[in-house]
């Protein structure tokens, strides 16, 4: 009976002190290979480092592993040296599409970047953002005043938009939730979900008294006079967790604390 092949792995670390031990530590154990010839990467840090490595690895359909080494972890396994190959063997994968957000600025420059988690317009001054929302070509929202607002995908629901006060989203749901900042004008707009289809744009209303940025998973790009969003179906970025810790339990389990 033929010996099942190990994996191929490329291990990536953040900055951090211990990621970078980590690597070394994991490498010399199991081998590093080119991101080019990996079966597997293993992400070593925390959520901004996995949201890097996804953007870094996209054009390789190559199943990301990520083992947190930093301070947030809601997109990483635990941290463990031992029985890496067995855990790579059993873990389950999910399967995420990013937003695609083409930003136009007042000077006519546009800017393409993709977020895994969210899409935010947040105001650039001292003064409140007034926005106008269009949704499928129908503007749905004449003006909102706030301090920003943001589009976000189910696995980033837990993260900024959940701290402005929006919905936790169930990691298959094919929808998005529009989630308002400390609005303004309407007091009480909590926000929306909308279709996984929808194409939602902003325009930024008196950008130059009041200017508004706009953030792609932590990808500024400030002066913005509109912004379009959608979801990018032909992007999948394939993410790999420990049985029994999968994304949409952890949705489950953040309800409950």
């Amino acid at each position: 009976m033929t010996a099942k092949r190990k994996k191929a792995i490329a291990f990536l670390a953040s900055s951090a002190p211990m990621a970078i031990s980590a690597r070394e530590a994991l490498s010399e154990r199991y081998g590093d290979v080119p991101l080019h010839d990996a079966d597997v990467i293993v992400a070593l840090g925390g959520d901004g480092f996995m949201l890097e490595t996804l953007n870094a690895s996209q054009s390789l359909d190559t199943p990301v592993y990520g083992m947190n080494r930093g301070t947030v972890g809601f997109l990483m396994n635990a941290y463990s040296a031992d029985r890496l190959d067995e855990r790579l063997e059993v873990a389950g994968e999910e399967v995420l599409n990013p937003l695609r957000m083409r930003a136009t600025t007042v000077a006519g420059e546009v800017h393409e970047l993709l977020a895994i988690n969210e899409v935010s317009l947040l105001r650039a001054g001292p003064q409140t953002a007034r926005l106008r929302i269009t949704v499928d070509g129908r503007v749905r929202m004449e003006e909102l005043v706030c301090d920003g607002a943001l589009l976000a995908t189910p696995a980033g629901s837990t993260a900024y938009n959940y701290s402005a006060h929006g919905p936790i989203l169930p990691i298959g749901a094919d929808v998005l939730a529009l989630t308002a900042m400390a609005a303004f004008r309407p007091r009480r707009w909590r926000g929306a979900l909308l279709p996984k289809s929808a194409r939602v744009r902003f325009d930024v209303l008196d950008p130059a008294k009041r200017p508004v940025m706009a953030d792609a998973d932590a990808q500024p790009v400030r002066d913005v006079a509109s912004v379009e969003i959608r979801s990018d179906p032909e992007i999948r970025h394939r993410l790999l967790f420990d049985p029994g810790h999968g994304l949409e339990e952890r949705l489950i389990r953040e309800q409950f604390f």
